[in-house]
């Protein structure tokens, strides 16, 4: 172990101290809150770290978010559980990260579902379950398949509408969804009738979720499916306004047996209008806590699953979803699994403050479990950030300024239908090892975060040592699985 003085209050450095110690201690500190405090975690679908205006983006507008980020704290490194959407989610859930979790890609079942998780897998919702939460999930599922133990309304939620396959999620104008396990059929987009938009729908049911629990405490998950392809939604006034923007020429196309996503008629306009609506919904999620009383005993957290994806029409480089990381959907590298992250809770945050912490997505089991009081796995792979959010409003000296651990090293493993990756950060360091199971055998690559977070200079030739140091991690951080070999 060793000791640095570092904690960040509205983005500057003052003394404090902050203990670095393996990210497989499972050592905690226990908040006791007189009054339980509910917690909204809204998590975006393939948005870009750049995706966003706070984080730079000048074309797409996205004011709700961008004043949610000024309110409370930014994360500049945080990381998604993996670079698509299953076993990022899986490691949401669970707090382990894809070394250990039980879904490491997306293994699509037939005709609706992916790889299930175990009967009674201990869950965030469960943990919230065990302290008097009332649960709720909307949006899209993807840990499992309808019927089977990998449910929602069988691993800890209360509520749950949405989707269940993440495949099926591709279409914003589904024939059904799913209401606490059983059907809801949407006859009228059928033969592509197009009609009704999930999307508002979802976000429909979030909002009651909230208010029918106002005077009790929640947890929900806004697992939102926009911005991921397809690309489309209602031609609204913000579709409108992006379409005088934009000037695209209408492709008027019907979809054909070789499409895989029903044709976007003007991708960037459609892209940029999702995103817009997306933040709409954002704000009217914070409005609604602010009209019930609710926003100054609710945290509420906003990221991303992983990075931007190029299907379906998107267009990543013209937006400049990645910022000025390497990298988009399905890629190790840092446009792949940084994420915008913003936690929100008014009376906790000092506003617009910012944090480098490293994080991950298997933080968040232990830092809402420590917030609420309650206990979870001692082997999750995850470090309670909740002292870097409630120190964001102390000053240098104060006597009460909480320990903030820091991780030895993160993690990732992606498998997929051709090769697998890995990838290691430690500290400033990061290995990426890539072709894992392809005729040419694995290659590695190694970057100086610190020094290129654009990760264009492989210095893997040039330091055998930390290669070597960061490759003993990598072998110590995987269980084998034989759901999902590497």
């Amino acid at each position: 172990m060793k000791l640095i003085n570092i904690l960040l209050v509205s983005g500057i450095a003052i003394t404090s101290m902050v203990l670095i110690t393996s990210c497989s201690s499972s050592e905690k500190k226990v908040v006791e809150n007189t009054k339980p405090m509910n917690v909204i975690y809204i998590l975006a679908d393939d948005l870009g770290y750049g995706d966003v205006g706070y984080n730079g983006q000048e074309i797409i507008k996205t004011p709700n978010i961008d004043e949610m980020a000024k309110e409370g704290m930014k994360f500049t490194q945080h990381y998604a559980g993996c670079t698509v959407c299953a076993p990022s989610r899986c490691s949401l859930m669970t707090g382990l990260h894809t070394g250990h979790a039980q879904i490491r890609g997306n293994k699509e079942i037939e005709p609706e579902g992916q790889a299930p998780m175990k009967a009674n897998t201990f869950t965030l919702a469960d943990m919230f379950k065990s302290k008097g939460f009332t649960t709720g999930i909307f949006g899209k599922w993807g840990l499992g398949l309808p019927g089977s133990v990998s449910t929602p309304n069988k691993l800890g939620f209360d509520e749950s509408y949405g989707y269940n396959c993440q495949r099926q999620a591709h279409d914003y104008y589904p024939d059904h969804l799913w209401h606490n396990g059983k059907r809801v059929e949407f006859p009228e987009n059928e033969n592509y009738g197009r009609k009704t938009y999930s999307h508002d729908l979802i976000h429909k049911q979030a909002l009651k979720f909230i208010k029918d629990n106002k005077g009790k405490p929640f947890f929900a998950m806004l697992t939102y499916t926009l911005p991921h392809a397809e690309i489309n939604l209602p031609h609204d006034s913000v579709y409108s306004k992006y379409q005088a923007i934009f000037k695209e020429n209408s492709t008027n196309r019907e979809p054909t047996e070789k499409d895989t996503y029903y044709p976007s008629d003007r991708p960037h306009t459609s892209f940029a209008a999702m995103v817009s609506r997306l933040d709409k919904s954002v704000g009217e999620v914070l409005t609604e806590l602010r009209e019930l009383g609710l926003d100054k005993n609710t945290l509420v957290i906003f990221s991303s699953d992983n990075g931007p994806h190029n299907e379906g029409g998107a267009d990543p480089k013209f937006f400049n979803s990645n910022a000025q990381f390497r990298g988009i959907k399905r890629d190790l590298y840092e446009g792949g699994i940084r994420e915008p992250m913003i936690a929100w809770a008014p009376n906790m945050i000092k506003a617009n403050s910012t944090t480098n912490l490293i994080s991950a997505f298997w933080d968040v089991m232990p830092t809402l479990g420590d917030l609420i009081g309650s206990s979870y796995p001692e082997t999750t792979d995850g470090i309670s950030f909740l002292p870097t959010l409630q120190n964001s409003n102390k000053k240098e000296g104060d006597s009460d300024v909480e320990i903030q651990r820091i991780h030895d090293y993160l993690y990732w493993e992606f498998h997929s239908h051709t090769t697998n990756k890995q990838a290691v950060r430690k500290g400033d360091w990061k290995l990426i090892r890539l072709g894992i199971g392809s005729k040419k055998g694995p290659r590695e690559e190694l970057y100086n975060i610190k020094d290129d977070e654009s990760e264009t200079k492989d210095l893997f030739k040039s330091n055998p040592e930390k290669v070597k140091e960061l490759e003993d991690i990598m072998k110590s951080a995987h269980t084998d699985s034989s759901v999902f070999p590497l």
